[in-house]
């Protein structure tokens, strides 16, 4: 028997064809990609190559442009019921309170899953697993989602709610599974990549991991033990399609493939028409030009970006101080090189965050940063709890990677005041 899968991660709200970064051999740069209208259209192909398919969304769905974060996610619900999926995770889509997103998922033809969720009576939150029966194969979902959840996200989203790692969940949600007769197990999980490797080491009989929140760029497949594990990018710039060959309830073969939402894709009318509707109060927002850029703006490395420098050099002009932080968040489509809108403007921060002020001495700083290195970088995975690492401008520091925690950061140098501060130094601040 033939499955296939299609796949989906970390969309960020971006409904409609977008700004996407690319690499070559030489440089980086920019063409267009995902939209809805692309991937239901890849879906549709997937559907009619192998009527024994199944579609998964990975999660941050309801959250990451403007018109997703005013509707508190609601927009998105007519387009992704279109699409059909069969479950989902989430993260950010817990923005709006566990709570609202109950109610988004009651309006969902499909559940949002989440083994690791639990109430404040300690009971699940959200189903921890779906069965689907299909050409003859009792298919076993288990949905995991973000541990940070409820550790380094904002209260709202984590009111009346705990999270877990998933680890222990995910044993007893496959041993359920397999007294159930199951013949595939899959993993929908938001941990991320890392984490998912780490999980998989302690949790046996899982065959299809599909990850997220990591927003890696899979083009190929990868074996965990005995589980298949993919990951596809972000933004809906790419679309997951792993098909399968299965004999007797086990995987003989398996094909994967990263498919490009390019302009080589046609867009699914129906879905198009949804979209653009959608949309159509923001039309002033996409025409207004504030200015130009001659850099790519984009957050896609870990220690730096241009598009955040750009931010915090507006965050330090507006409110005239020496230093500027702000989070390592993944997620904001690139700004190409030419003219810069209110609309690009809105997909660095798109819930328009207020600034802060405050005065911090060295040693608080040097904390702070050693914490989130840590958070990022820790050599156990399940306390990776950060995105990229924190941003930050009017600094200069030379850290060593490898180093333990409390011992990365080497020197802190102040590029307005010319302030050299070594490790050593700090204590005494």
């Amino acid at each position: 028997m033939k499955l296939s899968i299609g796949f989906i991660n970390d969309v960020h709200g971006y409904m409609e064809p977008h700004p996407e970064l690319f690499y070559d051999y030489q440089k980086e740069y920019v063409k267009s990609a995902g939209g809805y209208a692309r991937i239901q259209t890849i879906f549709k192909k997937i559907r009619a190559e192998n009527p024994n398919a199944l579609l998964f969304d990975g999660g941050d769905t309801f959250h990451g442009t403007v018109p997703v974060v005013q509707s508190k996610g609601e927009v998105l619900i007519p387009i992704l019921n279109q699409l059909g999926f069969d479950a989902m995770v989430g993260h950010w889509d817990f923005a709006y309170t566990p709570r609202h997103l109950l109610k988004l998922e009651s309006q969902l033809n499909y559940p949002v899953l989440g083994c690791n969720v639990f109430d404040e009576q300690g009971k699940r939150f959200l189903l921890p697993y779906k069965i689907s029966e299909i050409g003859g194969l009792k298919i076993g979902i288990i949905g995991i989602c973000s541990n940070i959840i409820d550790k380094t996200m904002p209260e709202k989203f984590s009111e009346g709610i705990t999270v877990t790692d998933g680890i222990e969940e995910t044993n007893q949600c496959v041993r359920e599974l397999r007294e159930d007769a199951v013949d595939i197990i899959i993993l929908l999980s938001h941990n991320g990549y890392p984490q998912d490797i780490e999980l998989l080491k302690k949790v046996e009989g899982i065959d299809i991991c599909l990850s997220a929140h990591t927003h890696n760029r899979m083009y190929e497949a990868e074996k965990a033990g005995n589980c298949i594990i993919i990951q596809c990018g972000c933004h809906g710039s790419f679309v997951g399609n792993l098909k399968l060959d299965v004999e007797n309830g086990m995987i003989t073969h398996f094909d994967y493939k990263i498919i490009e939402t390019d302009d080589s894709i046609d867009e699914d009318v129906e879905v198009k028409d949804l979209v653009e509707k959608s949309l159509q109060s923001f039309a002033e927002m996409k025409s207004t030009v504030l200015g130009t850029t001659e850099h790519i703006l984009h957050r896609y490395s870990t220690l730096s970006s241009t598009m955040d420098d750009f931010l915090l050099s507006a965050v330090n002009f507006a409110t005239d101080v020496e230093i500027s932080f702000s989070n390592g968040w993944r997620y904001g489509a690139p700004i190409n090189v030419g003219n810069i809108t209110l609309w690009d403007l809105y997909k660095i921060v798109p819930m328009n965050p207020p600034i802060s002020t405050t005065e911090l001495t060295g040693k608080e700083i040097f904390e702070m940063l050693e914490e989130n290195l840590e958070r990022t970088f820790s050599a156990e995975p399940m306390k990776q709890m950060g995105g990229y690492v924190k941003r930050c401008n009017g600094l200069r520091i030379l850290m060593r990677i490898e180093n333990p925690p409390g011992y990365r950061i080497q020197e802190i140098n102040s590029l307005q005041r010319h302030i050299h501060l070594q490790k050593k130094e700090l204590s005494s601040l």
